[in-house]
């Protein structure tokens, strides 16, 4: 009679505890399926919309930096954004890439954010099948040898076939995060050389790295390497409507142009 009764108790026992783990495994769902629809490297807080107070915040800091008629306002205001979004960025420095211009002139920008000035600016190659004198095509994919747009973080240096490298971490799926694979990073080159337009009519192009020229290659590096934001720009609509990064931010396309 005791066993009997001793079953009885341990099949209770069983049932309750059952119930319990069911209980709990319920509780706890909404907030698991929550989570999981949040960026796994929690880079990028793409939840944070952009108001068209942020916007004028981001319009003075270009006039405080005296940036008329030199840099894009329009890729200027994208770039800071996205520095605002991304999370895990460990120094105050925001490098602007605009492929909207052609290679012959300065096309790559340094940003101090916290001192409110520009440290660099320069020429930069573009891949060789993102096109001739503009880059107007890009791809994510290993051997295209195109540019990838979009938002990625500094990451270390080392010395490579290409002298002086900075690794390049591309945050935005399916537009740029198989940058690492591809062995996408700044680099010097010759080809990247301001005398090159002298002689060829534009700049060298590479295999779809940001070269920039010899002579500024470890300053640039220097200034931006261990964790700032990097943003490549170009006139893609395409871009916009994928991208991770500038999410809910239409008031950038309703705010008035302050220079071209």
């Amino acid at each position: 009679m005791k066993n009997c009764n001793l079953a009885v108790d341990i099949s209770q026992d069983r049932g309750f505890m059952l119930r319990f783990i069911v209980f709990v495994f319920f509780l706890f769902l909404p907030s698991f399926l929550l989570l999981s629809d949040k960026p796994v490297d929690g880079n990028v807080n793409s939840s944070e919309s952009v108001t068209a107070s942020d916007v004028e915040a981001y319009a003075d800091l270009y006039r405080s930096m005296q940036l008329e008629g030199i840099v894009n306002w329009k890729a200027f205001c994208q770039a800071v954004t996205g520095y605002y979004k991304i999370n895990r960025r460990q120094r105050d420095v925001l490098t602007l890439i605009d492929f909207s211009r052609p290679s012959t002139v300065k096309r790559l920008f340094v940003f101090d954010m916290k001192q409110r000035k520009m440290l660099f600016s320069s020429v930069v190659s573009h891949g060789r099948n993102s096109g001739g004198n503009y880059a107007t095509s890009f791809s994510n994919e290993y051997g295209s040898y195109k540019s990838s747009l979009g938002f990625y973080l500094t990451e270390s240096t080392y010395q490579g076939r290409n002298g002086y490298s900075l690794i390049l971490n591309g945050l935005e799926k399916g537009i740029n995060d198989r940058a690492r694979d591809r062995a996408i990073v700044m680099h010097g080159a010759s080809y990247a050389n301001p005398s090159v337009v002298n002689k060829d009519g534009r700049l060298g192009r590479s295999f779809g790295c940001p070269a920039v020229p010899q002579a500024l290659c470890r300053p640039i590096i220097d200034a931006i390497k261990g964790g700032s934001v990097m943003y490549i720009y170009a006139v893609t609509p395409d871009y916009l409507a994928h991208s991770s990064v500038l999410k809910d931010t239409s008031v950038l396309s309703s705010y008035p142009a302050l220079a071209k």
